[in-house]
């Protein structure tokens, strides 16, 4: 009786992301800005479903998401949110730039 999974529906692409795709939702997330991820896909003229296009931001196209290393600034903030949080690994990446 729950609901049904997201992707489920027919005409809805899986898988890997094409660059054209990419480009489709950065363009028109930098036009309308972050909102309402269950429409954007149409109105992006993308083929997937809203869950898709949200994790595919937030964890790939961001253009604030931090890639490479970290700084030594950075291990040393982990290592002091460690000591003050415990092991909430999401608790410290929130307290983390990018």
């Amino acid at each position: 009786m729950g609901r049904s999974p997201c992707c489920e529906k027919a005409h809805t692409n899986k898988g890997a992301w094409t660059k054209e795709e990419d480009d489709r939702l950065i363009a028109h997330i930098k036009a309308h800005g972050e909102g309402c991820w269950r429409s954007l896909p149409k109105a992006a003229g993308l083929l997937r479903c809203g869950k898709s296009c949200r994790l595919r931001w937030i964890n790939y196209l961001r253009p604030d998401l931090k890639r490479g290393n970290f700084t030594e600034e950075e291990d040393d903030l982990i290592i002091k949110l460690h000591s003050l949080l415990g092991n909430k690994g999401s608790l410290i990446a929130g307290r983390l730039p990018g």
